[in-house]
């Protein structure tokens, strides 16, 4: 099937993400998806290798950042929207739930009082269903919270933009467990993925090889999701998925990163305010957020 649009895709393998860049071949008009920035936590620097990559890409084809959007305020890695904005432009959107998690995490870090958790750190906020363009292509904005309150996919041209949601079929799902998560809504946000057509290409956030699989990997389908994903093919019901999220997210150890990357990312990317000595400080609240595992 002819294509309007072409989808490149950027992985990271110190944090298992991968960021796309969607562009309309009739314009060369483009939307960069969940973009990355490193961060090294042993010494506190951050750098752009990740974010470098993708603007090589963008400026190598001319194209033409109409959109930078975010999935969710990721828990794993820094958001490199605000860099990638700095070099080349775009709107940098996320879903309008981000409010909720702004307001949990402003009193998680006590946070500055000029930061409001209102969403407007961003220069756009979807709503559940709403469509923007991308050059000619239309393209919507999903709402599929769970793992978040705030997580969005985004369907364009055939393809849909999972986020956390889901991962590939022999990983499986998005914990739930975070502040604001909930199995029994991860489910059925899900489900709202799986019913698009079966032939509907999904492009997931994040991959975790498993044993025996080798190379990391993140375009799949739905009907392959639906047939073959090791925690919500095609007969799990909802008590069933529910039992083995709540089960296995009491197992796992918080992301390395979720302390400095999510006080960055619902900023949509950028660094907190410097001090009067010019340097700018990540706050690491002790024994306040939940202990995993």
């Amino acid at each position: 099937m002819d294509r309007s649009t072409t989808v490149e895709s950027f992985f990271d393998p110190e944090t298992g993400t991968v960021s796309y860049v969607v562009a309309d071949q009739a314009t060369g008009a483009a939307a960069v998806i969940d973009p990355v920035l490193d961060f090294d936590f042993r010494s506190g620097h951050t750098a752009t290798r990740a974010a470098d990559a993708v603007l090589r890409h963008l400026q190598a084809q001319n194209l033409s950042v109409q959109w930078i959007l975010e999935t969710h305020a990721h828990a794993d890695h820094l958001s490199g929207a605000r860099y990638l904005q700095e070099r080349v432009g775009g709107r940098i959107a996320i879903g309008e739930h981000i409010r909720a998690v702004q307001a949990t995490f402003r009193k998680l870090y006590n946070l500055e009082r000029s930061f409001l958790p209102d969403g407007s750190q961003f220069d756009h906020l979807f709503a559940d269903g709403e469509t923007f363009m991308i050059g000619t292509v239309p393209a919507t904005a999903l709402r599929v919270p769970g793992h978040t309150p705030a997580d969005m996919a985004y369907l364009i041209d055939g393809a849909v933009f999972t986020g956390d949601t889901l991962f590939m079929p022999d990983v499986g799902t998005a914990r739930a467990d975070f502040p604001g998560g909930d199995a029994h809504t991860l489910y059925r946000s899900i489900r709202r993925l799986l019913e698009l057509p079966p032939q509907t290409r999904m492009y997931v956030c994040h991959d975790y090889p498993p044993p025996g699989r080798g190379e990391p990997k993140w375009q799949t389908t739905v009907a392959q999701q639906r047939a073959g994903n090791v925690h919500v093919h095609d007969g799990i019901t909802e008590e069933a998925f529910v039992a083995m999220r709540t089960a296995r997210d009491a197992t796992l150890d918080m992301p390395t990163l979720i302390l400095p990357a999510i006080q960055v990312n619902v900023r949509a990317g950028r660094l907190p305010p410097a001090d009067d000595n010019g340097v700018a400080y990540l706050r690491i609240p002790l024994n306040a957020l939940r202990k995993a595992g």
